[in-house]
């Protein structure tokens, strides 16, 4: 296999418009982003769980199941980098943890990790507050432990949430499959699948959709998993996938990915079926470029190097006649594509389709910037009545 890494030369008249393109981290960052943290400064010691515009600005995700399910290992491998290996030392988490996805990433929410052994039903705890602005909740089950007691906090769970909240998307990660045969996992999927299922058609809740993913902190499969839960969140995600299938058909190309390049979290993909192979082809060459900018790539003020610098490209060509292609879209989006050899020979077609590719995207996330903006305006209004927007009083820590 050989590969090569490099910048183009040539400058378009558009490139610093271009380069403020705006993304899903752009919604909430800033000193007057309505979910802004509380060590910052701005509305110290104050967690609004019931603000409507805080998950318009920021989705919020929580990550629920028994203890020792992997639900920390699976947040600290997918956001901060961490060895699955390293994972075996982690503590067991002993209070709701939050944390925002944000600072270096374009994807932008909030992650919320439930200690199991925490009954968050008991009537001193007000469940409501937290499942009204949630847009996902993913629960975990360890598929080597015995998972009837994870079902039936999985069934109360998710009746209770979508009481609250109708829009709630349910996720099921299957976790740590990785010791498992292939048989088991399609055994185990199989019976969890059925048995939620008919707990929920004997509560007469049929209508509550459950996804089932099978993942494993040890192969890419949790990220895969991942990146669909985090696609359900983007209100953009038909227009993005629509994009990607313009620009495949015209441009000769096989397969394309939208990643998040820290987080190796695909935010959209064109309409055909997606290859776990190819997919993980696509995350060894992030890695790829990452390890080379964080050499080599552009300083910051902060004195930490940008994991996609400005305009960066890398091109690997496959000992299979076929070539990934890699195009920074904004600092911390990039498209890798899978292209045929034959059809690489058409550079010059690929990159000038490239680029109306990113305009597009650039005045899609334009038109969401301003209803954000809007919304932020509204929230701050309401900030400084001391209220949320519906009335109820703000939850002190």
């Amino acid at each position: 296999m050989s590969q090569v890494l490099g910048k183009p030369q040539l400058e378009d008249e558009d490139d610093d418009e271009e380069d403020e393109l705006v993304g899903l981290a752009d919604y909430g960052d800033g000193p007057d982003s309505s979910d802004a943290d509380p060590d910052s400064g701005a509305e110290e010691g104050v967690l609004d769980f019931s603000d409507p515009f805080s998950t318009e600005v920021k989705p919020r995700i929580l990550l629920m199941g028994l203890r020792r399910s992997g639900k920390s290992s699976i947040q600290k491998v997918v956001f901060h980098k961490m060895s699955p290996n390293e994972t075996l030392f982690l503590e067991s988490t002993n209070k709701i943890c939050r944390e925002d996805v944000s600072n270096s990433s374009f994807v932008n929410f909030q992650i919320w990790d439930f200690p199991g052994q925490i009954d968050f039903f008991d009537p001193t705890f007000d469940y409501e507050m937290i499942f009204r602005g949630t847009g996902a909740l993913i629960f975990v089950i360890d598929s080597q432990d015995d998972y009837m007691e994870a079902l039936a906090r999985l069934h109360l769970t998710v009746t209770r949430a979508y009481k609250v909240n109708t829009d709630i998307n349910f996720e099921v990660f299957i976790h740590k499959v990785d010791g498992l045969s292939d048989d088991h996992k399609i055994e185990t999927q199989r019976d969890i699948h059925q048995r939620a299922n008919d707990d929920l058609a004997d509560a007469g809740l049929e209508k509550i959709h459950l996804s089932f993913y099978l993942t494993s902190i040890y192969d890419h499969s949790i990220f895969e998993a991942f990146s669909k839960v985090v696609q359900k969140l983007i209100p953009q995600l038909p227009t993005l996938e629509n994009l990607l299938n313009i620009f495949i058909s015209n441009s000769g190309i096989e397969k394309a990915f939208l990643f998040d390049v820290v987080s190796k979290i695909y935010i959209a993909t064109d309409s055909t079926p997606v290859d776990m192979q190819t997919y993980e082809l696509c995350c060894d060459m992030i890695d790829v470029v990452i390890d080379i900018s964080c050499i080599y790539g552009p300083l910051l003020d902060t004195g930490s190097r940008l994991p996609v610098g400005k305009k960066s490209t890398a091109i690997i060509k496959l000992n299979n006649t076929t070539v990934l292609y890699l195009k920074e879209v904004t600092k911390f989006l990039a498209l890798v594509c899978f292209v045929r050899e034959e059809s690489f020979e058409r550079k010059g077609l690929i990159d000038y389709n490239f680029h109306c590719f990113r305009k597009a995207i650039h005045e899609v996330f334009e038109v969401r910037m301003k209803v954000v903006k809007s919304r932020k305006v509204q929230n701050q209004l309401q900030k400084k009545k001391g209220t949320t927007p519906n009335g109820t009083p703000r939850v002190l820590l």
